[in-house]
């Protein structure tokens, strides 16, 4: 089969691999769409994975097409979008149901061969069965949605809380859609892409600016929400919690990247500071919100490229052009 394989940090190939062969356990997914996201930059650069080559590609779906011998609820031909979390189920974090947080952590496109190639393994139970008559590629949105709900779920959640999300490009927009279902009395969205700002005015944010400084709010914000992994946003975004509220970093930075606090401030007001990594028993959610039409995929998505252009679609992402774009194999 055909791959994009990152060869080494910086250097990506289109190459022949030999095609996947399922573990008893596993299934062969033909992939209809393979997202990419900032992970795929960090292994780009050579921060996450932990060797080269890797195919990468951890947010995908497709058809499957061939079954290990003891999968009995998947048949060849039934569509599905992939979980890429492997964890090992017997760590001290896997004990305390906290798999995201794997001793052992490992992940199909980070660690295991991924989505960005014809045809990719998953396990069985990974896998998300998906309603009739979609776009199957479009089901490729289920992962970065499901991070999103994890986020969700180490936020406070209350009704009427005011939102502040920095970074208006795909992760925000879906923080920003589950802010809207959480109850949010508002969202304000903070970018300096004026194109991304659109989108998020088009989706139906309160508020749509470049600079917090704009905008007005005498209490600080409820919740604020990091999406970039941006020095400068991060401590913005840290300085504009309210009492009593929450801040989270969602966003993925960079190893060596440093952000300003205030621990008087956090103590005497009562602020949290939380982070949330990957996905945990939000996958099957987040199909669900996602089968069930939160996110429009013609807003979602606004690229498509054949696997041969996976380069020239890398160098788009990390140009800050456009918002979620798809590989088609």
């Amino acid at each position: 089969m055909k791959a994009a394989v990152v060869v080494t940090p910086g250097q990506i190939a289109i190459e022949k691999v030999p095609d996947p062969t399922p573990g008893p356990r596993d299934v062969v997914v033909e992939v209809a769409g393979c997202g990419i996201c900032g992970t795929d930059l960090h292994i780009m650069d050579g921060e996450f994975a932990p060797a080269y080559p890797i195919i990468p590609g951890h947010e995908f779906a497709g058809r499957v097409v061939e079954v290990g011998s003891a999968v009995t609820e998947l048949s060849v031909g039934e569509q599905v979008a992939v979980d890429p979390s492997l964890h090992c189920g017997e760590c001290y974090q896997c004990k305390r149901a906290r798999g995201n947080l794997c001793e052992n952590w490992n992940a199909i496109g980070v660690t295991k061969p991924g989505g960005a190639a014809e045809f990719a393994l998953a396990p069985a139970a990974n896998c998300f069965p998906l309603p009739d008559g979609v776009n199957v590629a479009d089901a490729a949105l289920i992962e970065p949605l499901s991070c999103a709900v994890r986020g969700f779920d180490v936020l406070p959640r209350r009704l009427a809380d005011h939102y502040l999300i920095y970074g208006a490009g795909t992760m925000g927009l879906m923080m920003m859609e589950l802010a809207k279902r959480a109850g949010a009395a508002s969202v304000s969205m903070v970018d300096i892409n004026p194109t991304r700002l659109e989108t998020a005015r088009l989706l139906g944010c309160t508020a749509a600016v470049t600079t917090a400084d704009e905008l007005t709010a005498p209490r600080g914000w409820d919740v604020v929400v990091d999406c970039t992994g941006v020095e400068a946003a991060i401590t913005d975004g840290l300085a504009r919690v309210g009492k009593g509220g929450t801040f989270l970093q969602f966003g993925v930075a960079s190893y060596g990247a440093r952000a300003v606090i205030e621990p008087y401030k956090i103590y005497n007001q009562e602020i949290t500071i939380t982070g949330s990594m990957a996905v945990l028993h939000s996958f099957d959610r987040a199909g669900e919100l996602w089968a069930g039409g939160l996110l429009p995929a013609d807003v979602f998505v606004s690229h498509r490229y054949p696997l041969d252009d996976y380069a020239k679609a890398m160098t788009q992402f990390r140009e800050g052009v456009g918002r979620k774009i798809q590989i088609e194999p």
